[in-house]
C-alpha cells in the first residue's frame, strides 16, 4: 500500500515539502503557545525572577523591567506566535488540498485509461456500479490519506519526541507517567487494526451494492414504470440499504471505542500530574506557570498519540481504497498489442476468418470453425439462428474480442498484428440501438470523428436522411438531446448513428441489425440513408429483414458455430437450406420468423 501511494505522490514531492515545513512551523508554534501564559503567570502576577536563558533571549524587549511591560511583551508575543501558526496553517491547508486534488486526478485518469483499454470481456462480467464506486469513493480516500494523513503521521512522530525532550526537562518524573502509559495504548489500538480494516471492507462493499441497484433502476425506469416494477425496486434498493446501514454502525462500533478509551487514559495521566503538581506547587519546588505549561504540553502529547491510535480507522480505510483501485489496475484482460504494432494509414477491406473459433468462456466456443474471405467493396449479409455467434462474430473485426483458435485478417495481416486504435478507427459501427450521449445533435454527429468541421457534420447529417428533422427543431444542430437519445425516435437515432458513420468516412463498414426495430417508414429512410454510406466501402451486414440482403454479394448463414452455408441470395433459396427454409417462414407467412 505504501509503494502504491508512494507512487502518486511523488510527482508533487515539492508541494509534499512545502507541507512538511508548514506543518513544522505550526508544531513549533504549539511548542512556544503556553509560554507566553508562563510569563504572565510567574513574572507579572508571581513574583519569580525569569530563567536565565528566557531572559537572554528576551532581554532587549524588557529593558524597562516593570510587570506592565513584561506583559505587554508577552501579549504581542502570544499574537506573534498565533499569527505564524496560523500563516503556517493557511499554507498547510491550501497545497495539502492541491496535493490530494491532484493525486486523486491522476488516479482517476489512470484507472480510466486503464478501463477504457480492458476488453469488452470484462464489462460482461462486472457490475458498472461497483466500478463508478471505486471511481469517486476510494479515490477520495485514497486522496485524503496520500496528502495529508502520510504527512501527519511524521509531523505526529516528531512532535512526540519534541514534547518528550520539553516535558522531561520541565519535569522528568511527571514524563515517566505520559511514557509509562503510552505502550499500552498503542498496544490496545494495534488489536483493532484488523477488526477495523474488516467492517471497513464491509461498509465499502454495501456501498457499492446501492450503486449498482440506483444505477440500474435509472437506466431501466422505462421498463419499470411499464411493468409497474416500482415496488420491486424500492424493496431491492431497501434490502442493501439497510445491509450498508448495519455494516456502517457495525463499523463505527469498533471506530468509537478507540477515542474514549484514548480520552480516558489522557485524563487520568492529567489528574495524576494536577494532584502531583499541587504538592509541588505548595512546597515551593514548582511554579504555577510551570505547572501550567506542563499541562499544555501533556495534552499536546496525547493529542498526536490519540492521532496516531486513530490513524489505524484512516489506515484500514484507504488500506480497503487501494485493494479495491489495484483490484481494477491489476486485471490482465487487457487485450495485448505487439511493440511493434502495424499503423496503417489505408485498409482496403479485404477481411478473411481462417478457421475462427471463439467462446466467451473457452471451455464452451460459440463459433467452432469459421472461414470466409471477403473481398475489398463487397456487400455481405449474415443470418442464423438467435445464439449462432452472429453479432459475436463481427465484433471479433475491430478486436472487441480475440479470437480463442484460428485467424482473423484485414488485408492479409491478423488483425492481433494492428495497432488497435489506427485498426478500429478505419471501422465504422451502425447498431441495431445507436447510442447517443447527452449532447448536441452536431456533438453527437462528430463523434464518430472529432475533427470534423460543422459543415462536415452537416453534410454527412443530410446523406444520412437526418437533416430534415434536424432542421425541424428549435436548436436544430445544437439542440440537446437527453441520455441515450431518449428525446429521439428509434428512426431518428439510426439516421444519427449513420450520419456519425457516414463523417468517419472509413473503408468497412459492420451493420448489427440496424433495421430491426424500425416501422416501415423510418425503415426505408435508413435503408436510404444506408444504400448512400455503402457505396465504395466493404459492408457486413447483419440482417434480421432478409429483404435488406438481398442484392448482397454473398450471404452467410451461421449455424451450430459454423458456415453453415454461402451464397448470393439466389443462389442460397436454390439449394433449400437453413436460408431458404428462413426465408418461406417470413414471408410466405407474412410475419418474421423468431429465430432471426
Amino acid at each position: 500500500m505504501l509503494r502504491f501511494i508512494g507512487g502518486l505522490v511523488r510527482p508533487y514531492r515539492g508541494t509534499l515539502v512545502i507541507i512538511l515545513m508548514a506543518m513544522m512551523v505550526e508544531t513549533l508554534m504549539s511548542l512556544a503557545a503556553p509560554w507566553p501564559l508562563k510569563i504572565i503567570l510567574d513574572n507579572v502576577v508571581g513574583d519569580h525572577h525569569m530563567a536565565p536563558w528566557m531572559h537572554r533571549l528576551l532581554g532587549p524587549l524588557l529593558e524597562h523591567g516593570s510587570r506592565m511591560h513584561i506583559a505587554f511583551v508577552a501579549a504581542c508575543l502570544y499574537v506573534s506566535i498565533a499569527s505564524l501558526g496560523a500563516l503556517a496553517s493557511y499554507i498547510d491547508n491550501y497545497y495539502t488540498e492541491s496535493a490530494g486534488q491532484w493525486v486523486a486526478h491522476d488516479l482517476r485518469m489512470r484507472m480510466y485509461n486503464h478501463l477504457q483499454r480492458l476488453s469488452l470481456d470484462y464489462y460482461n462480467t462486472h457490475q458498472t456500479g461497483p466500478i463508478i464506486s471505486t471511481l469517486t469513493t476510494d479515490i477520495q480516500t485514497i486522496q485524503g490519506f496520500a496528502s495529508s494523513s502520510t504527512l501527519n503521521i511524521v509531523v505526529d512522530m516528531l512532535t512526540i519526541l519534541s514534547m518528550l525532550v520539553l516535558m522531561f526537562w520541565l519535569n522528568w518524573d511527571f514524563t515517566l507517567i505520559a511514557v509509562a502509559v503510552t505502550p499500552f495504548l498503542l498496544f490496545f489500538v494495534s488489536r483493532f487494526k484488523k477488526a477495523v480494516k474488516a467492517a471497513t471492507h464491509e461498509v465499502r462493499k454495501e456501498q457499492s451494492e446501492i450503486m449498482a441497484v440506483v444505477q440500474q433502476g435509472l437506466e431501466s425506469m422505462q421498463v419499470v414504470q411499464a411493468f409497474g416494477q416500482e415496488p420491486a425496486e424500492e424493496q431491492m434498493l431497501q434490502t442493501v440499504s439497510q445491509a450498508t446501514v448495519s455494516a456502517a454502525l457495525k463499523a463505527r462500533s469498533v471506530k468509537a471505542l478507540l477515542s474514549p478509551v484514548v480520552t480516558i487514559v489522557v485524563s487520568v495521566c492529567t489528574a495524576i500530574v494536577l494532584w502531583r503538581g499541587a504538592a509541588l506547587i505548595l512546597s515551593g519546588a514548582m511554579t504555577v506557570g510551570s505547572l501550567t505549561v506542563y499541562l499544555a504540553y501533556l495534552s499536546r502529547f496525547f493529542k498526536p498519540v490519540k492521532d496516531l491510535a486513530t490513524t489505524t480507522n484512516a489506515i484500514a480505510q484507504v488500506t480497503v481504497g487501494v485493494e479495491r483501485v489495484r483490484g481494477i489496475l491489476d486485471t490482465d484482460s487487457i487485450l495485448p498489442e505487439k511493440p511493434d504494432a502495424i499503423e496503417p494509414e489505408t485498409i482496403r477491406g479485404d477481411i478473411e476468418f481462417r478457421n475462427v473459433a471463439f467462446g466467451y468462456d473457452p471451455a464452451d466456443l460459440i463459433l467452432k470453425d469459421v472461414s470466409f474471405h471477403i473481398q475489398p467493396g463487397e456487400f455481405v449479409g449474415i443470418v442464423g439462428p438467435t445464439g449462432s455467434g452472429k453479432s459475436t462474430l463481427v465484433s471479433l473485426i475491430p478486436r472487441f474480442y480475440d479470437v480463442t483458435a484460428g485467424m482473423a485478417l484485414m488485408d492479409g495481416v491478423d488483425v492481433r498484428d494492428y495497432n488497435i486504435k489506427d485498426l478500429r478507427d478505419h471501422i465504422g459501427y451502425v447498431l441495431q440501438d445507436t447510442i447517443l450521449f447527452h449532447g448536441t445533435i452536431l456533438e453527437n454527429i462528430a463523434f464518430g470523428n472529432p475533427k470534423a468541421t460543422r459543415e462536415e457534420s452537416i453534410a454527412a447529417s443530410k446523406l444520412a436522411n437526418a437533416d430534415e428533422f434536424i432542421s425541424r427543431m428549435p436548436q436544430g444542430y445544437d439542440t440537446i438531446v437527453g441520455e441515450r437519445g431518449s428525446t429521439l425516435s428509434g428512426g431518428q437515432r439510426q439516421r444519427i448513428g449513420i450520419a456519425r458513420v457516414m463523417v468517419r468516412d472509413s473503408p468497412i463498414l459492420l451493420l448489427d441489425e440496424p433495421t430491426a426495430a424500425l416501422d416501415s417508414e423510418s425503415e426505408k429512410l435508413v435503408i436510404d440513408a444506408l444504400e448512400t454510406l455503402m457505396k465504395g466501402r466493404t459492408v457486413i451486414a447483419i440482417a434480421h429483414r432478409l429483404t435488406t440482403i438481398r442484392d448482397a454479394t454473398q450471404i452467410l448463414v451461421i449455424s451450430d458455430g459454423v458456415v453453415a452455408e454461402a451464397g448470393t441470395h439466389q443462389q442460397l433459396l436454390e439449394r433449400s437450406g437453413i436460408y431458404a427454409d428462413l426465408y418461406r417462414t417470413q414471408f410466405d407467412t407474412g410475419t418474421q420468423p423468431a429465430v432471426l
